[in-house]
């Protein structure tokens, strides 16, 4: 028994000598705003994250990219466009990508701003000394960190872009498309009557105010009942937009008109494939100048309405 006994002893005393493990701690949560940095082609890019309150670092959470327009940046639409109080609310993760401060020659004219590379187009090009930027890669890059840093749902990334932003979304529209689920383009899209071959045919809404319109940034207000005469006019902006989806989409140029006149309406085109879920949709908005309306500066509020329509949305 004593035997036993000593045995006991010496086995609990080396189990005490036993060196005691810490347990893993997990990574602590940064959320609000957090501004990163990526190297694409030997040149450092900015973006900046907005991470909701409601994040847990362990459910799936969608994701939607803003892209500022011409000689924006990533803050200012932080700032301003809404997303960020809408990503708040629906717990998304929201992105604000700066795009690259360039020589360009708009309309003949030589400024230095910032630019999305959407080319082509007719308005602007860049100088004959600069190589353009590969934006593309540059948002191709930010997913892969953002997937590899947060817990992305993968299927359902969504660009939103406003004026040069709309029209880089319209070039991931048929570059990125195996990636987005779904593009909302504001005040601009695609700069030339060409056809593409997209990677994946997709939804896309493209919205425009009735007092943005004509060869100024700000034109005459026109009646909303006039969208279905301005889609059938050529060379001009809402006819060029539309023609390049039905072309590149392969989308029954027969269009509906749904909406309100006193608000916005709504031309839809639906794919010859009878695919109703890649719709394209080109909204016309009363009221509205060449802005992104926030609810303060108009009385939509943009990001609401697009978050409303996006979230239907997942990668096949």
């Amino acid at each position: 028994m004593n035997r036993i006994f000593t045995l006991f002893v010496i086995l609990f005393l080396i189990a005490g000598c036993k060196k005691k493990e810490t347990p893993v701690q997990e990574e602590e949560i940064q959320y609000g705003k957090i501004i990163d940095t990526t190297m694409v082609d030997g040149i450092q890019r900015e973006y900046i994250v907005s991470v909701p309150p409601g994040y847990d670092g362990k459910s799936a959470t969608p994701v939607v990219f803003m892209l500022h327009g011409t000689g924006g940046d990533g803050e200012r639409f932080y700032n301003h466009s809404g997303w960020k109080e809408v990503g708040d609310q629906e717990n998304i993760l929201t992105v604000y990508p700066s795009s690259l401060s360039n020589c360009i020659l708009d309309e003949g004219v030589q400024k230095i701003t910032t630019k999305w590379n959407s080319q082509p187009d007719r308005f602007w090009t860049y100088c004959p000394s600069v190589t353009p930027p590969d934006d593309v890669k540059f948002l191709s890059q930010v997913i892969d960190e953002l997937v590899a840093k947060y817990k992305v749902d993968s299927k359902r990334i969504y660009f939103v872009g406003f004026s040069n932003g709309g029209q880089m979304c319209a070039k991931l529209s048929i570059q990125l498309g195996n990636r987005i689920a779904a593009i909302v383009e504001s005040a601009a899209a695609f700069g030339t009557d060409t056809v593409y071959t997209p990677v994946r045919k997709m939804p896309v809404t493209f919205q425009m105010g009735n007092g943005d319109y004509g060869p100024g940034i700000t034109g005459p207000f026109l009646p909303l009942s006039s969208l279905d005469t301005l889609l059938r006019i050529p060379n001009h902006q809402p006819y060029i937009i539309s023609q390049t989806y039905i072309r590149s989409f392969n989308l029954n140029p027969n269009f509906t008109i749904s909406g309100d006149t006193n608000t916005a309406v709504i031309a839809t085109y639906i794919p010859n494939d009878g695919n109703t879920t890649n719709n394209f949709n080109f909204v016309f908005i009363k009221d509205l100048t060449h802005q992104y309306p926030n609810g303060i500066n108009h009385w939509l509020n943009a990001a609401q309405a697009n978050w409303k329509w996006l979230k239907q949305f997942t990668l096949p």
